[in-house]
C-alpha cells in the first residue's frame, strides 16, 4: 500500500471518529466516563489479581468500592459543597468591595494619585465586575443543574458508568490483545512502540496527575476548613482540581483563599498567614513528594498545549470533550514527536550527501572543433 493511500485511510478514519463524537456527544458521557474510570483503576485490578483474586472478582470489588465512595460523597459532601458555592457566588460582590476598601486603606499615595489622574472609578468598576462575575457563576451553576448534569444524565452517570467500567475492567487485557491482533504485521512493532509511549503519557497524567489532584484537593479542603476559612471546602477542592495545570491550582486557589481570609479575619494577621502557609505547604508536598512519585517526567504534555486541548475539545464536544481532551492530547503529542523524528531523519530534511554529477554538454552547442564554448566573462585557457 502506498503512503498516499495510508494517509487517506487514516485521515478518513479520523474524520469519521470526529463526526461520531459530534453526533453522539449528548449520550456518550456515561460511556466515556466509564472508559476513563476503567483505565484509571486498571492497575488496581492487576494488583488484586496478583493477590489471588480473579479478574471478575477484582472488577466487582473495585466497582462496588467506587460506588460506595461516590454515594458517600454525594450524601455528605455534595450538599455542603453546593451550599458553599452558591453562598460564595452571592457574596462575591461584597468580598471584592471589602478588598477594595483594604486597598484604598493601605495602597501607597503615588498609586492612588495615578489612579485618580487616570479618572478610573475603582469602586464602580469593581462593583460592575463583581456583579458580572456573580451572575456568571450563578449562570454556570444553573446550566450544570439544568443542562449537562440534569436528572436523566445524573442517573445515567450513576447507573451506566459503573456497568461500563465493570465490563471494561473485566475484559481490559483481552481487548488490548484483540486490538493488537488487528495491527498490520509489517508495522506491528512501530505501533506497539507508539502505544507504549501513549500509554506512558496518559498513565502519567490521568493516573498520576489525577491522584495528585485528588490528594491536594482533599488536603486544601480539610486544611482550609480547619483554619476556619469561609468557603474553605469549595476553594480547596477547586484548587485541587486546577492542579493538573502547573501552578494554576496554587495560584488561583491561593488568591481566592487569601482574599476571603483578608475580608474575614482582618485585622488579625495570623489566620491570613495560616491560609497562605497552607498553599505553601501544598506546593512543597506536590513539588517534592507527590509529583515525583506519582507523575514523574513521563507526561510530556506542555501546559499550553493541555489548556488548548481542554478549551478546544470542551467547546466542540462539551463535558465529553473535557474527558477526552487529555487522552487525545497525550496521543497527539506522541504521534507528533514520532512524525518529527521521522522527518529529521529523512532525506527531505537531511538532503543528499552525494556530489551532483557534471551536466553533459550537448554536441549542438560545441564549436566546430568539438571544444565546449567558453562561458561569458571567462578567458579561454
Amino acid at each position: 500500500m502506498t503512503l498516499q493511500k495510508q494517509v487517506l485511510i487514516w485521515t478518513v478514519s479520523f474524520a469519521v471518529l470526529v463526526f461520531f463524537l459530534w453526533v453522539f456527544s449528548s449520550i456518550l458521557l456515561p460511556f466515556i466516563a466509564g472508559l476513563v474510570l476503567a483505565y484509571f483503576l486498571d492497575p488496581v485490578a492487576d494488583g488484586l489479581q496478583k493477590l489471588g483474586l480473579s479478574r471478575l472478582a477484582s472488577a466487582l470489588v473495585i466497582v462496588f468500592a467506587a460506588l460506595f465512595v461516590l454515594v458517600l460523597g454525594l450524601v455528605i459532601l455534595a450538599p455542603m459543597l453546593a451550599d458553599q458555592v452558591s453562598k460564595f457566588a452571592s457574596d462575591l460582590p461584597n468580598i471584592i468591595q471589602a478588598l477594595t476598601l483594604r486597598f484604598n486603606e493601605f495602597a501607597p499615595d503615588w498609586m492612588k494619585d495615578a489612579l485618580a489622574r487616570s479618572g478610573a472609578d475603582i469602586r464602580g468598576s469593581v462593583s460592575e465586575v463583581a456583579g458580572k462575575a456573580a451572575e456568571w457563576i450563578l449562570g454556570v451553576l444553573k446550566t450544570l443543574l439544568t443542562g449537562g448534569l440534569a436528572l436523566v444524565n445524573l442517573v445515567s452517570l450513576l447507573v451506566v458508568t459503573p456497568i461500563v467500567a465493570f465490563y471494561l475492567l473485566e475484559d481490559w487485557d483481552d481487548m488490548i490483545a484483540k486490538i493488537d491482533s488487528w495491527v498490520p504485521r509489517d508495522h506491528v512493532e512501530t505501533v506497539r512502540m507508539l502505544g507504549r509511549e501513549i500509554n506512558t503519557a496518559m498513565a502519567g497524567f490521568i493516573r498520576g496527575q489525577g491522584t495528585v489532584c485528588l490528594l491536594l484537593g482533599f488536603f486544601y479542603a480539610v486544611a482550609l476548613s480547619v483554619a476556619g476559612l469561609r468557603f474553605g471546602m469549595a476553594i480547596g477542592l477547586f484548587a485541587g482540581a486546577l492542579t493538573f495545570i502547573p501552578y494554576a491550582g496554587a495560584l488561583i486557589g491561593g488568591v481566592l483563599a487569601i482574599g476571603v481570609a483578608v475580608v474575614q479575619f482582618w485585622p488579625e494577621f495570623w489566620p491570613i498567614i495560616m491560609v497562605a502557609a497552607i498553599f505553601a505547604v501544598g506546593q512543597f508536598l506536590e513539588g517534592n513528594f507527590l509529583s515525583p512519585k506519582l507523575v514523574g517526567k513521563s507526561v510530556g504534555l506542555h501546559p499550553v498545549w493541555l489548556m488548548f486541548a481542554l478549551f478546544a475539545f470542551g467547546y466542540a464536544f462539551g463535558f465529553v470533550g473535557l474527558l477526552l481532551a487529555v487522552p487525545l492530547a497525550a496521543a497527539a503529542g506522541v504521534l507528533v514527536r514520532f512524525a518529527l523524528q521521522q522527518y529529521l531523519s529523512s532525506q527531505l530534511y537531511l538532503g543528499t550527501a552525494e556530489e551532483p554529477e557534471a551536466m553533459p554538454i550537448p554536441v549542438s552547442i560545441a564549436d566546430e572543433t568539438g571544444t565546449p564554448p567558453v562561458p561569458h566573462g571567462q578567458r579561454p585557457s
